[in-house]
């Protein structure tokens, strides 16, 4: 089992920046492919990005690449999302998860491919 936590989350003005984090415990996520997935209001939840276990590779969403970047600190078991020039359609609670195949090196969008959650963070950005 893996314990996720999300923090950093707040309201900030459109244009600002905000830092989340993710702290894992548990059994060690350092060989686990890690996403960031957040849900509007009425809406479904869906993905925002993904970085391999190692960090190397990332991927996101149309809609915050270039302004989103999502890293990892695996001696501290914590996976990081950097949002830059937020926008008030960035407004969502955001989750991290987990997914527990062994080093892939294989970034998934879908929430069936991560096992894991934390209980996610609220994010407002208002205009």
């Amino acid at each position: 089992q893996v314990q996720l936590v999300e923090s950093g989350g707040g309201l900030v003005q459109a244009g600002g920046s905000l830092r989340l984090s993710c702290a894992a415990s548990g059994r060690t996520f350092v060989g686990y492919a890690m996403g960031w997935f957040r849900q509007a209001p009425g809406k479904e939840r869906e993905f925002v990005a993904a970085i391999t276990w190692s960090g190397r590779n990332t991927y996101y969403a149309d809609s915050v690449k270039g302004r989103f970047t999502i890293s990892r600190d695996n001696a501290k078991n914590t996976v990081y999302l950097q949002m830059n020039s937020l926008k008030p359609e960035d407004t969502a609670v955001y989750y991290c998860a987990a997914d527990p195949t062994p080093y892939t090196i294989v970034l998934h969008t879908t929430r069936d491919k991560y096992d894991y959650w934390g209980q996610g963070t609220q994010v407002t950005v208002s205009s």
